[in-house]
This record gives structure tokens, C-alpha cells and sequence, in this order.
């Protein structure tokens, strides 16, 4: 079962705590441990803003050992859109976190993400009401295990 948590209008003074905001919604719902948050930033420190995927959109994500419990997704809606350093695709407004325990549910998770952002999920999650409707939203857009 995917652990699913939405968090809407966000502070957030950078990118470092925008990345560790939408990671802490899923230590917070179980799905990843403790240190899960910063080992999100560690991976755009190492490997710079890839993570963010399109305009206005990061996908937040660490090695499944990094403290991943449960497949876990969240969604975190930032008050105010910070920049990454992405050439083309910021500021930031809308993240996605993810945690797996393992590879293949990793992979799994990133490969519906891809799937539900293709057909429309980020339209979606910007013009939901509130947690509840991003929740809704992100829950409808993946499939059930």
C-alpha cells in the first residue's frame, strides 16, 4: 500500500527547505525514516537541480537505503516558488517526494509518477483545494498496489 501525504502553502526560504519540508511529510506519515530528509538534499548537492523534472516541478527523492520504510509519495504545495539553480525549469512550486524500501519499488514508484505526470498530475495538483484535494488528487493518479 503507497503512503500518500500532502502538505499545501508551504513556506519556504530555499530550496534546501522546500526539499526537506515535502521529505519530513513522509517521515511524519511512516513511509521514511529520520534521516530521509537530508539525504534528499545531499542527492541536488551531489548532482545538481536534475531532480527538477519540469517547469515548476521537482521530484524529491533519495536511495531506497537512504530511510526508506514503506513506498511513500507525498505532494508539497510551496506559498512561494523557490529557485533550484535549473537552467530552464524554475522557480519551484510543486514537489513530489517519494521513498521505497527497495529498488524495484523504486523504479515502480518513479516509472507511475512518470506515467500519472505525463497524463496531467501537475496541472492537477496546482489547481486542487487544499490537502485534502491534493491527497485526493496524488491517491487517483497512482495505482493500487
Amino acid at each position: 500500500m503507497t503512503v500518500v501525504a500532502a502538505a499545501d502553502a508551504v513556506t519556504a526560504a530555499d530550496w534546501r527547505e522546500a526539499v526537506r519540508k515535502a521529505a519530513s511529510a513522509l517521515v511524519a506519515a511512516g513511509a521514511a525514516g529520520e534521516g530521509y530528509p537530508e539525504a534528499c538534499v545531499r542527492v541536488v548537492e551531489e548532482n545538481g537541480p536534475y531532480i527538477v523534472l519540469a517547469k515548476g516541478l521537482a521530484l524529491v527523492h533519495a536511495r531506497p537505503e537512504e530511510g526508506g520504510l514503506a513506498v511513500g509519495v507525498g505532494v508539497t504545495r510551496l506559498a512561494a516558488p523557490v529557485g533550484f539553480g535549473h537552467p530552464d525549469n524554475d522557480p519551484v512550486d510543486l514537489l513530489l517526494a517519494f521513498c521505497t524500501p527497495d529498488a524495484d519499488a523504486h523504479v515502480g514508484t518513479l516509472s507511475a509518477l512518470a506515467r500519472a505526470l505525463s497524463g496531467g498530475l501537475a496541472d492537477r495538483l496546482r489547481a486542487a483545494s487544499g490537502e485534502d484535494g491534493l491527497a485526493r488528487d496524488l491517491k487517483e493518479a497512482l495505482p493500487d498496489d
